[in-house]
């Protein structure tokens, strides 16, 4: 495992794709795909967060280039995918079918499925619909999108630990409509007029931005996430999923059918300062997946690139892929 020079990452290398492409799902949308690693390693799909965030090279670096074989994908409306930031048609039961039709093209019979936030969300919901094609869950920092879990942090809860950005955030809505901060943006985020829409993007962005990690620095966090292209697509997809509550019939669906999946073997990342994703939520998972072995990490927010979380998510990858040939 390679150290970076400040002797703190436990990242595996960047490797380089040996495949790349967009696939078409049907509804106009064309998803981007992608493989590096071993061609003939154990297959994992790793799900990234947002919903709208997109992939990025360095996602790759969770697992061992020489015995996975890696596969990344952006999902509808994000990343390199087509009609970008469009939330027509774009359901997490599309997703789940979009990665069926990726597993498919790429002759991948079962795979390990590896999702943080957003990304654990769909992991999860993925594994309910067919179990049969997945080998383990690495799960981190766990949404299950209920009310209590957006209220936190799109209302009262983070904001206590950040007046600063909260303040940036709020201002950004008029008084009247505090009440509920979820559809006083969504209503922004989808307005034909992009003088409206592009500014209530970047702070929708920024504010998630800013609380993503302990020790990140904040000035590149507000870079990144304030980039009017990410932007777009984080903000409006992820209020499109908020509003719609994940497109899930019952609040605790994803807890509620968890006994399709206690046969999987399952572990779960949890940094215990993570205030986007609280770690109730992992620990009512961890209750209603008794096989499931969980891990606080003490000093760890909700980026997986923190040192500390990344450790506990190589360590992972690395033991399921102990006896793979």
């Amino acid at each position: 495992m390679a150290m970076n020079r400040d002797g703190k990452s436990w990242l595996y290398p960047l490797p380089t794709p040996f495949d790349a492409g967009t696939l078409k799902v049907g509804d106009g949308h064309e998803v981007y795909y992608e493989q590096s690693g071993n061609p003939a390693g154990k297959p994992v799909v790793f799900i990234h967060g947002g919903p709208g965030a997109g992939t990025s090279p360095a996602q790759r670096r969770f697992f061992n280039p020489d015995k996975y074989r890696i596969i990344l994908f952006d999902q509808r409306g994000c990343g390199q995918s087509t009609p970008h930031a469009s939330i027509e048609n774009n359901t997490t039961w599309h997703l789940i079918a979009d990665m069926e039709k990726i597993r498919e093209k790429l002759a991948i019979k079962r795979w390990q499925v590896f999702g943080g936030s957003w990304g654990s969300t769909l992991a999860l919901a993925y594994a309910i619909k067919h179990a049969d094609k997945v080998d383990e869950l690495i799960l981190r920092g766990i949404f299950l999108v209920r009310k209590k879990e957006l209220q936190w942090f799109y209302q009262h809860g983070t904001s206590e630990l950040f007046p600063d950005a909260w303040e940036d955030y709020t201002n950004h809505i008029p008084q009247p409509e505090r009440g509920d901060l979820i559809a006083a943006y969504h209503k922004r985020l989808t307005s034909p007029d992009r003088a409206v829409r592009i500014p209530a993007c970047k702070a929708w962005s920024v504010w998630e931005g800013f609380t993503s990690g302990m020790f990140l620095r904040k000035e590149d966090i507000v870079q990144s996430f304030g980039e009017e292209k990410f932007a777009e697509a984080f903000a409006r997809i992820e209020s499109h999923y908020f509003v719609n509550k994940g497109f899930f019939d019952t609040e605790n669906w994803l807890l509620e059918n968890c006994g399709k999946i206690r046969h999987l073997p399952t572990i779960i990342v949890q940094g215990r300062y993570d205030v986007i994703c609280p770690m109730s939520s992992a620990w009512e998972l961890h209750k209603a997946l008794p096989q499931s072995e969980l891990f606080v990490i003490p000093d760890a927010g909700h980026s997986a690139f923190e040192d500390s979380n990344a450790r506990a998510l190589t360590a992972a990858t690395d033991r399921f892929s102990h006896g793979y040939r």
